[in-house]
């Protein structure tokens, strides 16, 4: 009789004997853990080099994605890849403007076990992810193994709970990362840069995802290990890069350029078409910025605002031309300036000044 109450208690409560707080606190640190090990290790390291991690950290990452997603670290960074490649056409894997955004966000993981099956595009596009024994014979080989485990170890822990607790970690990259980053951050939110797509920023805080909330500013500066841009935009992944820096488990690399400028400089050549390049999105997001308030000191339908506005575009849509020579390019500038100049506009003629003086970070280092 004591042996059928105590197979109750442990069917109920598990080895743990944990009270739903406790058990609420596990499902909560453990499905963050995940997100990290996505936005850390797969996108940030994985998929856009953008820093190196330590075996110390990268190893448990990718054991603990094992365990908690099953996903395979070349496929995720192929189909990742591919989508930056080829965003928003007909090709990207998983695009709500080509896919409708209620297939994305609802279906964005049977997106992914799609493209996943797809050899030839995980095999062009994910190179130089970890390729090592452990990798090839249980990670990959075995990448169903390690959730069935995890629904085991939790149904010992917890009881009958624990295989609702798996099931919300099961949930939680599927809905949060191909649901949400996938679908709405190409759908809604707001934007600081005009990449050439629609992604958006959903949260400034990105602290839910990892960071990943910060679609917009990743999209624009993409190698970057460090997605938030604006000083009141919160980027949780980054705190963690920068922690694991600290103790030299981590090695960020370039983070977004700081425009340079040379106050001796008043000329448009070669060197500063390669540096308004370099920084055309903070340029076309100070030119926005700068048009907005200077349109609520005249009137939006008089000749200046016209002007303005025809400015704003013309100066946009120069650098969104793939074929360009240099030299054409350096005519448009100058052309460009001359009518800014011209214009009547203090803030188009100071704009017009902080071109020229623009430099390369080459020629300052």
């Amino acid at each position: 009789m004591e042996l059928l109450a105590y197979g109750w208690d442990l069917v109920r409560y598990g080895l743990t004997g944990w009270a739903w707080p406790a058990i609420l606190a596990f499902t909560l640190i453990t499905t963050h853990l995940t997100i990290i090990g996505v936005t850390v290790f797969l996108h940030r390291c994985q998929a856009h080099r953008a820093l190196e991690l330590h075996p110390l950290v990268s190893h448990p990452l990718r054991f603990w994605l094992w365990l908690s997603t099953g996903m395979v670290t070349k496929e995720w960074a192929a189909i990742h890849r591919k989508h930056h490649a080829k965003c928003e056409t007909e090709e990207d894997p998983h695009s709500p403007q080509t896919r409708g955004i209620e297939t994305v966000l609802w279906r964005g993981a049977e997106l992914y076990r799609v493209a996943a099956k797809d050899s030839e595009l995980v095999e062009r596009y994910g190179h130089g992810t970890p390729d090592d024994w452990i990798e090839r014979n249980l990670y990959t080989k075995h990448s169903a193994l390690g959730v069935s485990i995890l629904l085991v170890v939790e149904v010992l822990m917890f009881g009958v709970i624990g295989a609702a607790v798996w099931a919300i970690q099961m949930a939680w990259i599927p809905m949060l990362a191909a649901g949400v980053i996938n679908g709405i951050g190409h759908w809604w939110g707001y934007r600081n840069f005009k990449s050439p797509d629609t992604s958006t920023n959903i949260s400034p805080w990105g602290i839910l995802i990892g960071g990943e909330e910060l679609h917009n500013n990743h999209h624009t500066f993409a190698t970057s290990p460090k997605l938030s841009s604006k000083w009141y935009e919160f980027d949780i992944g980054w705190m963690y890069i920068r922690l694991l820096s600290f103790v030299g488990l981590a090695k960020p690399r370039a983070l977004p350029a700081e425009m340079l400028l040379d106050p001796a400089r008043d000329q448009i050549d070669a060197d500063t078409v390669e540096a308004v390049i370099s920084y055309k999105y903070e340029l076309i997001a100070v030119l926005s910025k700068t048009f907005k308030r200077d349109l609520r000191k005249i009137k939006p339908q008089s000749a200046s605002a016209e002007k303005w506005s025809e400015l704003r575009k013309e100066f946009e849509s120069m650098w969104s031309r793939r074929q360009m020579t240099v030299e054409q390019a350096v005519h448009g500038l100058q052309a460009w300036c001359a009518k800014a100049e011209a214009s009547g506009s203090a803030a188009l003629i100071e704009f017009s000044r902080q071109i020229r003086m623009v430099i390369p970070r080459r020629i300052a280092a």
